[in-house]
């Protein structure tokens, strides 16, 4: 049976179809056969990584963030994503991922002063003009470096508290946005991020996040899936993949509780859930949002070591 499962997950990992979502989003199909991640996991084993992308507010921590894309690529990866770029120059992000000859997945949208608590605006009431710069802007970023997919950050609320007015906010700014990313060929995505790492957020609940995208019925809006969320708000993960899958845009990995590495002691067991994915269809990129132990290289072992070979 490990044998068979481990074929089959082999099998995923090498696939390198695109996948169309209806007829507007298109995430192109990409190749991968690097062996740099193989000698740093100890086995030749390992060819494709081509739907894993290196999340660079996290991983590479050691260097500054336009450094990282070289980082990643040095690692093995073809793909990253990232956060807004705060205080770096579109230009300047754009060369930095050109000298890596890497390819942006996915951009934050700009989330105002990180420094004063802002997380985004899109629900918050009277905030509309800074929801309106703050898309605009990413999605001049992302065209500039070739991302297909931007993150919809939708701020805190106060005390936690939140009403119809947040929600009407929520609503009508996503609408804002669809209709600028219809017009680009790009896919929104929203995430449920649990209370414990971001107290007071608003967006924190699966059923609130469907809710919304089912209201809105547009293909360049979809669900982000990161599974370290999911764990923390709701747990129950194979049914989620199931009930959601064809809702979801895009998937992040990080070990539960503490956001580590996905083979770190925790809650949530890798091998299985990333089976659970494939079985369930999902073969898109899946993007490694999490904090390394120590060094990032040296981490990725845990790639080989779940079978990912």
């Amino acid at each position: 049976m490990y044998i068979n499962f481990v074929v089959v997950l082999i099998s995923y990992f090498c696939l390198s179809a695109s996948l169309t979502f209806d007829s507007a989003v298109t995430v192109f199909p990409l190749d991968f056969a690097d062996s740099k991640l193989s000698n740093v996991m100890g086995t030749s084993a390992l060819k494709n990584m081509s739907k894993f992308c290196a999340n660079l507010a996290f991983l590479f921590p050691e260097q500054p963030l336009l450094d990282r894309y070289k980082l990643a690529k040095d690692a093995g990866f073809k793909a990253v994503e990232t956060g807004f770029p705060l205080g770096h120059t579109k230009e300047q992000v754009v060369e930095a991922k050109n000298a890596a000859g890497i390819q942006q997945i996915l951009i934050n949208i700009y989330t105002g002063d990180v420094t004063k608590g802002e997380l985004g605006f899109a629900a918050v009431p009277g905030k509309e003009d800074e929801f309106r710069k703050s898309i605009d802007l990413t999605i001049d970023y992302a065209k500039a470096l070739g991302a297909r997919k931007i993150h919809i950050m939708a701020g805190r609320v106060d005390e936690g508290n939140i009403t119809a007015a947040h929600d009407l906010a929520y609503e009508n700014n996503l609408r804002y946005a669809v209709g600028l990313l219809e017009k680009e060929n790009i896919l929104g995505v929203i995430e449920p991020i649990n209370k414990y790492s971001i107290p007071n957020y608003y967006m924190n609940c699966y059923d609130k996040a469907l809710s919304v995208i089912k209201k809105i019925n547009s293909p360049n809006l979809k669900l982000m899936l990161d599974i370290f969320h999911l764990q923390l708000i709701r747990g129950n993960i194979s049914n989620t993949i199931k009930e959601l899958i064809e809702y979801i845009g895009h998937v992040q990995i990080a070990q539960a509780p503490n956001r580590n590495e996905p083979n770190c002691p925790g809650e949530i067991n890798y091998q299985y859930v990333l089976g659970q994915l494939q079985n369930a269809g999902y073969n898109d990129w899946i993007g490694l949002e999490y904090k390394p132990v120590s060094n990032t290289k040296d981490g990725l072992k845990w790639i080989g070591e779940l079978g990912i070979v």
